[in-house]
């Protein structure tokens, strides 16, 4: 599976807003975003351009990208995918993109970033329905539950789970059991449960051209 070896930081300041590809780092004062508030290149905070129509549809899918740490043809097929459906592309895009395996272990807490996530889930950590899965792209459908293997509940990552899960910060479409460390897909994202963070109307634009 490929992987992007660009510096997170340079993408967040390429975007001009955080990403949060680094966990915690992103959220505390050593976040580059905050002391260096522009796009990278040599023309420094001057090298910023007015944008065109067809610039900011660019920015808004490469943004969606970066967050959800996947490529182009993948991202594409997201698209594809969601046009071929009844009803707001966009949104079910967006669905699409939230109910991936590893955006929902990010999401519950049970990963600092989805990047981390992803290396999880790949290392063999989680169950679907009581199956082990290794693809952080798995689609994950209403009432599948998500379990730590067995054999790994005592593994670093899930050590202090208690400090490390906020349930007041786990969206309304999923559910998390303490004692039996399950999360639960209840339902599709809608509304405002959706990724605010971009704009999946100038995606849908740019790609319709």
């Amino acid at each position: 599976m490929p992987k992007s070896l660009d510096p997170k930081c340079k993408k967040c300041r390429r975007e001009g807003v955080k990403l949060f590809l680094k966990g915690e780092r992103c959220a505390g004062p050593k976040c580059t975003l905050l002391k260096r508030n522009y796009p990278p290149g040599v023309h420094g905070p001057k090298g910023k351009k007015r944008s065109t129509e067809y610039g900011q549809q660019l920015r808004e899918k490469q943004k969606a990208k970066r967050i959800y740490g996947i490529f182009e043809r993948q991202f594409r097929n997201y698209y594809d995918k969601a046009i071929r459906q009844t009803g707001d592309t966009g949104q079910i895009m967006q669905q699409l993109l939230q109910t991936r395996l590893d955006n929902v272990i990010y999401q519950v807490g049970l990963g600092k970033s989805r990047g981390q996530a992803r290396q999880m889930i790949t290392h063999g950590l989680f169950l679907v329905n009581g199956k082990k899965v290794t693809i952080p792209s798995y689609q994950l459908k209403t009432k599948d539950e998500i379990t730590i293997k067995p054999e790994r509940t005592k593994a670093k990552n899930f050590a202090d789970l208690e400090k490390q899960i906020n349930e007041e910060k786990i969206p309304a479409w999923l559910h998390f059991d303490m004692k039996t460390k399950t999360t639960k897909i209840l339902n599709k994202p809608t509304g405002s449960e959706l990724d605010l963070s971009f704009n999946p109307r100038l995606i849908v634009e740019f790609y319709s051209k």
